[in-house]
């Protein structure tokens, strides 16, 4: 069994505060500023540029991947990272649509993130193929498969309400009709149990600032499942992605497998944090996480629900049919949720109506479920969540 109190001390959490916003950026893991420090004084201020070696900055890439590849059920050498989540995106949808010429469908859903849809129906419309993203309601997804899709971009679990997608079943219905599935995992990896590899998942992608703690703006990843990885191509024809960087051709070489999908020089300072962020799963077993994010899940949302009439709850009432957020609907989430905060109790807000909640049982109890709720209660009896400040709204919400 996953030891819950273990975990917790080896993350930064300020007094007073219950985090439920892990969902969006994740604690900061004490392990991660020891890292930082030494990186950029030990191995970048005393070796300088000797450190590609020296302290095999040039790998680390491939090594950090090969961790999360652990979380999200990939083997070993087919998860790479360095850029943002819209870069690996770009870069899955592009392999897919070259893998499939014949076809002009990218398939998405309306709950997807928004950046997903943006960057791929950009690359679509840059092709000039008469390529098309096709965006249906979630629940319309398996429906909409047919043999005109050559791709299917689906996030598995949706960054409002936390609906969670059956990867497995999707993937199968994608390939029983000739295309291929990308995943979004952003909202998944380190949240729940994933298994690309059981699933049959073509590619996956996501972010590490979330469930993974790596730090705003962490590194992102991209798995290429083996059977594509020495076939997919790579539109972004970076040179830490070909396959012998330091001979500095003139023409381009792709590496061998996922490497292939390197772009630029990996950001190693972010690289290292994340690395060390990593260390806090060792150990810990998925399906225990899965089960403690339940838990902590159900409490808040029977708790809320008895004593927060004035809220609705957005997610899935099926506590698998969700991932590790619950969002809840008000008139003026916004405010709600800035007073909440000024509280101590920290989720966030996504319009027009949605206040999020993320369950990080890794740092979060049920005594700050308890906490949270009585504040949010108290907020709603008394209304002041409609103080003038509350309403003023600030740049990220």
């Amino acid at each position: 069994m996953t030891d819950f109190t273990a975990t917790r001390a080896l993350f930064r959490l300020p007094e007073n505060v219950v985090y439920l916003d892990g969902n969006s950026l994740g604690a900061m893991p004490v392990a991660a500023a020891e890292r930082a420090r030494a990186v950029i004084e030990q191995e970048w201020g005393g070796e300088l540029i000797r450190a590609w070696n020296s302290a095999d900055w040039i790998t680390l890439p491939a090594r950090v991947g090969d961790r999360i590849a652990r979380l999200i059920g990939a083997p070993a050498g087919s998860v790479t990272t360095g850029d943002t989540l819209t870069v690996k995106v770009f870069q899955a949808v592009a392999a897919a649509v070259a893998l499939r010429p014949d076809r002009r469908v990218v398939l998405s859903d309306s709950g997807n993130f928004p950046t997903d849809l943006y960057v791929t129906d950009a690359l679509l419309k840059a092709l000039r193929r008469g390529l098309e993203l096709k965006v249906v309601a979630p629940e319309h997804v398996a429906d909409a498969i047919d043999d005109s899709v050559a791709a299917m971009l689906l996030t598995e679990v949706d960054y409002r309400t936390g609906r969670l997608h059956d990867m497995a079943a999707l993937t199968a219905r994608a390939h029983d009709a000739g295309a291929l599935a990308i995943w979004d995992l952003a909202h998944s990896a380190g949240a729940l149990p994933v298994d690309v590899t059981a699933a049959d998942a073509d590619f996956a992608v996501g972010c590490t600032y979330k469930y993974l703690n790596g730090g705003p703006g962490a590194p992102a990843f991209i798995y290429v499942a083996p059977r594509h990885a020495d076939v997919a191509q790579p539109i972004l024809a970076g040179w830490m992605g070909h396959a012998a960087p330091f001979a500095f051709d003139l023409d381009y070489r792709p590496a061998p497998g996922v490497e292939r999908m390197r772009v630029g020089t990996p950001p190693i300072l972010a690289l290292s944090v994340l690395d060390a962020a990593l260390d806090a799963f060792d150990g810990v077993d998925m399906a225990d996480v899965r089960a403690a994010s339940i838990a902590l899940s159900e409490q808040f949302i029977a708790q809320v629900e008895a004593r927060c009439p004035a809220l609705t709850l957005a997610s899935p009432r099926d506590s698998h049919a969700r991932g590790s957020q619950v969002s809840f609907r008000h008139p003026q989430g916004y405010a709600v949720m800035q007073a909440l905060i000024d509280r101590g109790v920290i989720g966030d807000f996504r319009a027009p109506d949605i206040l999020r909640f993320g369950f990080t049982p890794l740092y979060i109890g049920r005594d700050d479920v308890a906490k949270a709720v009585d504040v949010l209660a108290d907020i709603l009896d008394r209304g002041s969540w409609n103080a003038p400040r509350f309403h003023a709204r600030a740049a990220v919400t």
